[in-house]
């Protein structure tokens, strides 16, 4: 059966009880896993580019505009401590669910991945699936990486699965469009297809505009032999975290948890019936990114990095770094 995969991301705005209790109704609402970010805001790099942006006189953007001090100090308000992830451990296993992150800078991977996680399964985020050595650290510490592959050249996909068999150890590939949101239309679910070529478990990390289309994509996925869904939860109204968007509530949860228990009979059934369009998501099982994902993988790609003797060090440069703490 389809494992879901709870991504708590920024919607605890910071705030620990907030974080408790969106861990309580993720697993009141049916979630395998729940992910949590560790994100450490003065791991933030400043990249000049970015100060202002490129858009060209016809309209078309060439750099995304994202100034380097409002984006620290964004994210300074939603830092979590090493307590903070500790709360979190003992928070999901008090519940019975499994507790997961996503590691942003390499220089984390010691703190974080030594911490007692009761299943050694860390979250990859699209934009590190290409960053070897990032990938080669993290397996030291953990037995099962799933990682997200959306930003990502079919080239880098091959080379992130072949360091994945060398080291032995567990990987799972989850499809993923790196626009936020994004539409039915550019879902391309029929990728999973292609990604499992090189794992056999393979998902869907769903970012399709929840106000819009629901969990349309994620049925689809799930009756198309998804291993994992991935979405997006909040307990706050969409205006009062920044990921409202993209994010389910806990009875659209609920709803996606009833449905992947459906036989895959029934599955079938309700997707004909309610998603009559759903033969638009399939695409193709290889694509070209869109011009959002090559701008987003410009700037997420890299937004983060670790101290190094002359600056900062990228997740996918073959250099040391500082081995402080977070």
């Amino acid at each position: 059966m389809t494992k879901l995969i709870v991504e708590l991301c920024q919607n605890h705005n910071g705030d620990r009880d907030l974080f408790g209790r969106m861990i309580e109704a993720a697993v009141k609402s049916g979630a395998d896993y729940i992910k949590m970010q560790s994100i450490f805001s003065n791991t933030v790099t400043k990249r000049d580019r970015f100060e202002e942006g490129i858009t060209f006189a016809d309209g078309t953007v060439k750099t995304i505009k994202r100034p380097y001090d409002a984006e620290k100090a964004r994210l300074a308000n939603l830092d979590l401590s090493v307590d903070d992830h500790l709360f979190f451990i003992e928070t999901c296993k008090k519940f019975g669910v499994i507790p997961l992150t996503t590691i942003f800078t390499r220089h984390a991977i010691p703190v974080v991945g030594s911490l007692p996680w009761p299943v050694k399964v860390v979250k990859v985020a699209s934009y590190d699936c290409a960053s070897i050595p990032m990938l080669r650290e993290l397996a030291v510490y953990f037995d099962h990486l799933i990682i997200s592959t959306g930003a990502t050249y079919d080239e880098e996909i091959r080379a992130a699965a072949k360091l994945m068999k060398e080291t032995g150890k567990k990987f799972s590939f989850l499809h993923c469009v790196t626009s936020y949101p994004n539409a039915l239309e550019i879902a391309n679910l029929s990728r999973m297809n292609w990604l499992r070529g090189f794992t056999h478990e393979v998902g869907w990390s769903d970012h399709t505009h929840v106000e819009r289309h629901g969990i349309k994509a994620a049925k689809v996925a799930i009756m198309l032999g998804a291993d994992y869904i991935e979405r997006h939860f909040t307990i706050l109204e969409k205006d009062q975290t920044k990921d409202g968007p993209v994010s389910i509530t806990p009875p659209l949860l609920a709803e996606l948890d009833a449905f992947r228990k459906k036989s895959k009979e029934e599955q079938q059934q309700t997707v004909e019936a309610e998603i009559p369009e759903w033969k638009t998501m399939l695409g193709t099982p290889q694509r070209e990114m869109t011009p959002t994902e090559l701008l987003n993988r410009d700037y997420y790609r890299g937004r983060f990095a670790s101290p190094g003797e002359n600056g900062w060090v990228y997740n996918w440069e073959e250099k040391p770094y500082l081995a402080e703490a977070p």
